[in-house]
């Protein structure tokens, strides 16, 4: 008990301090800021999610003392709550009775709650937060443009009037959901990374997932058509699908990684080809617009289904 309590201890305060980097102003905070989620998810996932729940509170209560109840809220919702919830959902299984054999009565397995429905939870809570940051900048949509251009346009403050204006018009149409994208980004790659940490350290209480299978729920497609469709209202409503559109366009593009690797099992070059499709991402970005694509057509055709079906079965040594 003792233990678990200095860990909780331990991984709010480094959360905290992570956090709170990015009040300095240096780069490297930036990248401080976005992994602070991580020492509570190792929490979460090593020792459980009453661990993660204390460091999450300690961490918040030291912030809020120390910098305002403004803080204290942010790391509420950006932070602790998501780190805490994911690593619950995370853990979160179900023991299955497994029919009867012919061999006999087969022991019950365990049903992990599934990659898929964690990745749905991630999109949801990089929308809310995303939305957040924004209801503080104003409460309807020209407000925000407005505030998000102004402040765009002091970074810009160099250049000709003519081009400052425009150029910033342009970043602050698109910030949001560019926000919203990097946001599922970075709490996806926090609870990969927990995830390996705890497994790594033999602490991971279930099996590690197999990535390839990674699929959304079927209804995701119907709520990604929605928010489609409200981006033509305009306002704050349009404003808000449109996270909510690219949030979910950017979780179909991992659902793409997932199909990717399920289809490129057996290629000779294999390596070389998702080596090369990782590197074109990264350096130009554009083609995660190819992967959300493909992971929407599995979504639609099941390419990996169908592949399954196709494979034949696996021989009994």
């Amino acid at each position: 008990m003792i233990s678990s309590l200095l860990i909780a201890l331990a991984a709010g305060a480094a959360s905290a301090v992570m956090f709170a980097s990015i009040v300095s102003g240096a780069l490297v905070s930036i990248f401080l800021f976005y992994l602070a989620p991580l020492p509570l998810m190792v929490a979460c996932l090593g020792w459980g999610p009453m661990t993660a729940t204390i460091g999450g509170i300690a961490a918040a209560t030291s912030l809020g003392l120390l910098f305002g109840m403004g803080y204290l809220a942010i790391f509420a919702i950006t932070i602790a709550l998501p780190a805490w919830w994911l690593g619950h959902l995370a853990l979160l299984g179900r023991t299955v009775e497994a029919p009867a054999s012919v061999m006999g009565n087969a022991e019950p397995r365990t049903e992990w709650y599934p990659i898929g429905r964690i990745l749905l939870w991630i999109a949801v809570f990089a929308s809310i937060t995303t939305m957040a940051a924004l209801l503080t900048l104003g409460t309807d949509s020209e407000t925000i443009l407005g505030a998000l251009k102004r402040s765009f346009a002091r970074i810009m403050s160099g250049r000709t009037e003519g081009d400052t204006d425009n150029i910033a018009n342009a970043i602050a149409m698109i910030a949001p959901s560019a926000a919203s994208v990097v946001a599922i980004i970075t709490l996806t790659l926090n609870l990969w990374l927990a995830g390996r940490i705890t497994a790594t350290s033999g602490r991971l209480k279930r099996p590690w997932p197999d990535l390839r299978t990674l699929a959304l729920p079927s209804m995701t497609l119907v709520a990604l058509c929605i928010a489609i469709a409200l981006t033509f209202l305009g306002g704050i409503v349009g404003l808000f699908a449109q996270i909510v559109s690219a949030t979910l366009l950017m979780a179909y593009a991992l659902t793409g990684f997932a199909t990717l690797h399920a289809l490129t099992i057996g290629m000779r070059s294999r390596t070389l080809v998702l080596s090369m499709i990782y590197a074109m991402v990264l350096v130009l970005g554009w083609p995660m617009l190819v992967l959300a694509c493909l992971g929407l057509a599995d979504a639609f055709f099941g390419f990996r289904q169908r592949l399954g079906e196709r494979r034949p079965p696996e021989t009994a040594a």
